[in-house]
């Protein structure tokens, strides 16, 4: 019996992912932004999306958070891959579960009509969300234990006020914008690259959110946590 010889069909090769710098997640807030401004996103939306940039690993998890922004189609090239890539889709990623075991569960700090403080010694966890409506929050880092190297706090304040304190050996990064009112965030690069990175996302009408180093505030066991974790 003669046997037919059949080609063998090439396989796909698998490409690794690109990994995302913090220069393109910095790019793609600046698009979720510039969306919120223009109202084709809400606070709740751009507040989650944000969450999803500064949890991002890869290219192909951000092009998902910004694939539906008109500003995204102006540089669609910047994210790289094409859909082929992987057979996982990139959105089954983006919202990944934490990979630290126990980490501190986002928490909640709401001030309506009121005041709301956090300060002294505590653990920020990955995500801290507050809200202040006629009323006040207080969010002071500058004792706080990071168990995480990033925290991203999501801020909104209406007709209220949201002030953020961190240490001054920490960076501090934000996107925001202000509606009749104010958004400021006075950016810091801790000297060493593995120092906690503390990020605020805001969106205040007429109202104030601000985010600064607090002077002579520092973590104290930086040097010696960091050589652990680099041990370990």
């Amino acid at each position: 019996m003669d046997l037919e010889k059949h080609d063998a069909k090439p396989q796909p090769v698998e490409t690794a992912p690109l990994r995302a710098s913090d220069a393109d997640r910095d790019r793609v807030a600046d698009i979720l932004r510039e969306a919120l401004a223009e109202g084709r996103l809400d606070a709740e939306e751009h507040a989650e999306r944000i969450d999803g940039v500064y949890r991002a690993k890869t290219l192909g998890e951000l092009e998902p958070l910004v694939r539906d922004l008109p500003a995204a189609a102006d540089g669609a090239h910047r994210f790289g891959a094409p859909s082929t890539a992987s057979s996982t889709p990139a959105y089954a990623t983006a919202h990944a579960p934490d990979e630290a075991a126990g980490a501190v569960a986002a928490e909640n700090l709401v001030a309506v009509f009121s005041s709301s403080t956090r300060k002294g010694r505590w653990r920020i966890g990955r995500r801290t969300n507050a809200f202040a409506l006629f009323g006040s929050v207080e969010i002071d880092l500058t004792e706080a234990y990071f168990e995480q190297r990033l925290s991203v706090i999501n801020a909104t304040s209406v007709f209220g006020n949201i002030e953020v304190r961190v240490p001054e050996n920490v960076s501090l990064r934000g996107s925001g914008t202000g509606v009749f009112g104010n958004f400021e965030v006075d950016t810091l690069e801790a000297e060493h690259p593995e120092a906690p990175v503390v990020v605020v996302n805001g969106y205040a009408v007429f109202g104030n959110i601000e985010a600064k180093p607090k002077r002579g505030k520092r973590i104290a066991d930086l040097r010696d946590r960091l050589r652990k974790r680099l041990d370990s």
